[in-house]
């Protein structure tokens, strides 16, 4: 593409930025804050220039979608989701995107508004495209399979807490996010004490951010321009200039999965256990002492499910539902209570389109998790299992107090 002549640097005098050149290509990174509306600027001044033939941003397909598709959340398949399991993942992106919506209540701009112009600048100036970010859930289930058990509980709850709570965005995390993204602080002050969590949310998507625009000026691009937050600017200018194995082996490598064990190991140890347990009560008590071990059993585990579908404004039916499954799906490993409770839910009370429409800003406050049928299904699920689960462990005491 040729540069008209006397074209100006657009908005990078004052904007952060690195240019590195490399094998034929100029990359032009521009580093944005995703609340700053002088990246907006910044941004649609590049666009404006005519300098670029390709737009390179830092997103993902999944979040360019939820930016420039409104109302993609109306075509959400909620039986698909629970049946694959993917429950936890697009509640996590629904919270993501509720602590978005508070920002932009806040700040008048709505988060990665640069990001947007520049994935709309392009297509609309027939410009190449390219969404250069890992998917987010491929960079959750890294980030969570680095971590312990006590550090999952530990980001869990403080990102539940931080991305749930009604109250303003502090001033801490807003000039995070002016140096960052989303993402980064959403995981707040877990990412900067936990190497495994930096490495999986902010190191190893600057790697993979420069193998995708290495390809991107292999596939043809010449002058490329990447709209990333400022706080990449450093590691992503670093690993273009410097890394040269090839970018589909390392993209490869960035995308797999930890390997999860094919056995599964705590279903067979509660299974374990609880036969154990029965038969040991039977063999010492006789079938009357055996049977009211199991009768304990089922009134626990039952009670507790039923209670977190309670919590949760379940319907009856989905609270019956939660009753008889809990003491059941302890010992099948791909089967929780809160599936079967959060499936019963949304079939009674099926949602209705206007229900998807307002999903993003219902889950902006906590009561309309509860408010939105979409999301309380998403409630069901969690508050049942969690149920399920307190009441496993309580079960699992009483049984071995009984045998004592």
């Amino acid at each position: 593409m040729n540069i008209p002549e006397g074209a100006a640097p657009g908005g990078l005098h004052d904007q952060p930025h690195a240019i590195v050149e490399r094998e034929g290509v100029r990359y032009t990174l521009l580093g944005t804050a995703h609340v700053s509306q002088a990246s907006v600027d910044a941004v649609n001044a590049e666009l404006a220039s005519g300098r670029y033939d390709t737009i390179a941003v830092e997103l993902d397909a999944q979040r360019h979608v939820a930016l420039t598709q409104p109302d993609a959340l109306s075509r959400l398949d909620l039986f698909q989701i629970l049946r694959e399991g993917k429950t936890g993942l697009v509640a996590a992106n629904l919270a993501l995107a509720a602590y978005q919506r508070r920002l932009a209540e806040q700040l008048k701009v709505e988060p990665g508004a640069e990001l947007k112009a520049a994935a709309l600048g392009a297509t609309e100036r027939g410009l190449r495209l390219e969404l250069i970010d890992r998917d987010v859930g491929t960079t959750l289930r890294r980030a969570f399979g680095g971590l312990g058990f006590w550090g999952r509980t530990k980001l869990i709850a403080g990102l539940g807490a931080s991305l749930l709570a009604d109250e303003e965005v502090e001033a801490g995390e807003i000039e995070k996010l002016k140096q960052g993204d989303v993402l980064e602080s959403s995981f707040g002050e877990f990412a900067q004490g936990s190497p495994p969590l930096y490495k999986a949310v902010i190191a190893e998507r600057d790697r993979y951010m420069a193998a995708r625009l290495r390809q991107a000026g292999a596939a043809g691009g010449r002058e490329v321009l990447a709209v990333v937050g400022a706080g990449h600017l450093k590691g992503l200018s670093e690993h273009l200039r410097g890394d040269h194995d090839e970018p589909v082996s390392a993209l490869a490598e960035l995308d797999t999965l930890p390997r999860k064990s094919n056995i599964p190991w705590f279903t067979i140890f509660v299974a374990v256990f609880l036969l154990g347990g029965f038969a040991f009560g039977w063999a010492q008590g006789g079938v009357a002492f055996g049977g009211e071990l199991l009768l304990q059993w089922a009134a626990i585990t039952a009670i507790g499910g039923a209670l977190g579908c309670l919590a949760a404004g379940g319907h009856p039916l989905s609270i019956l539902a939660a009753a008889i499954s809990s003491p059941l799906t302890p010992l099948h490993p791909a089967l929780a209570s809160g599936t079967v409770s959060a499936a019963v839910e949304a079939w009674v009370r099926k949602p209705t389109y206007a229900d998807f429409l307002r999903l993003r800003d219902d889950t902006g406050h906590v009561s309309g998790w509860w408010k939105n049928r979409v999301a309380r299904v998403l409630v069901n699920f969690f508050l049942t299992s969690l149920g399920t689960a307190i009441a496993v462990w309580v079960g699992g005491a009483n049984l071995i107090t009984q045998l004592a």
